[in-house]
């Protein structure tokens, strides 16, 4: 799971954006009865670990993980809607560092069902991230 802050980064410049809703991870959310598309938000924090050697409570900590946005679109409607909601989800973070947050890589991935999602049909634009935070103790 990410620190709080790399999720609200995330969350923060998602909020502008209303092409489709944006849902995040364990949000409630109503299904239309007619399918249309979405955004399902996931980030992963893959690991948390010590960047520098020093006091304690004054080192460099790196933190790096995975942005998954599954752009949902009605199944049986092709995937080109999808893959253009997707790239212009990664136009909102290309070349556009948030803080201490950093995104090297980025890419729209391959197609697949809805998963959690039934008469749906997922692109998922992944952000591969990386935050550096100076930790002090209290």
């Amino acid at each position: 799971m990410a620190s709080p802050e790399a999720f609200d980064a995330f969350s923060d410049r998602l909020g502008d954006w209303t092409d489709a809703p944006v849902v995040f991870e364990n949000d409630a959310y109503d299904l239309p009865d007619t399918p249309a598309p979405f955004v399902f938000v996931e980030i992963v924090g893959d690991t948390y670990e010590q960047d520098t050697m020093g006091a304690p409570g004054a080192n460099m900590w790196l933190e790096r993980g995975v942005a998954y946005l599954h752009v949902m679109t009605p199944a049986g409607t092709g995937s080109r809607a999808g893959r253009v909601l997707a790239n212009d989800l990664l136009y909102l973070f290309r070349e556009q560092p948030i803080d201490t947050l950093f995104m090297p890589e980025m890419s729209i991935g391959a197609g697949e069902p809805g998963r959690d999602f039934a008469q749906y049909f997922a692109i998922t634009a992944t952000i591969i991230w990386q935050r550096r935070d100076i930790t002090s103790i209290p």
